[in-house]
């Protein structure tokens, strides 16, 4: 599946998550220290957070936040409308190579969670003329 393959592909990458907007937990690959339910829904609280920060702020769209901690980082990428990938680290992850990694995932992602359920996929806009 994409987050193993992700986790060996990342180093120091600790777990990956990814979970509906509104909190259900889709799938994961964290540690057993970390109850996936929970953080499904505190992921869900983050990235409605995150879309009305970046709404607010500049009226675009939001793609992925990242929060620094003293013992590792958790950068929470959006997956189409309906889902979110947040992925763990510890301390001293190179961010930029997971973010090289953890995008096309997420698209990935995205784009398996379409195949499934193609109704929860946006509806594109006609463009007016």
């Amino acid at each position: 599946m994409e987050l193993k393959a992700l986790r060996d592909r990342v180093p120091q990458l600790i777990g990956t998550l990814v979970a509906s907007t509104d909190g259900l937990l889709i799938a994961h690959d964290l540690p057993p220290n970390i109850e996936p339910a929970g953080m499904a829904a505190l992921t869900a609280a983050q990235l409605s957070l995150s879309h009305r920060l970046a709404a607010t702020a500049n009226g675009g769209g939001f793609h992925e936040v990242v929060v620094h901690g003293e013992g590792g980082d958790v950068v929470i990428y959006a997956v189409g409308w309906t889902a979110s990938l947040t992925v763990l680290t510890g301390p001293g992850a190179n961010i930029g190579r997971l973010h090289l990694e953890s995008r096309p995932a997420a698209r990935t992602i995205a784009d398996q969670l379409a195949a499934v359920a193609p109704e929860a996929a946006p509806t594109p806009t006609p463009n007016p003329k």
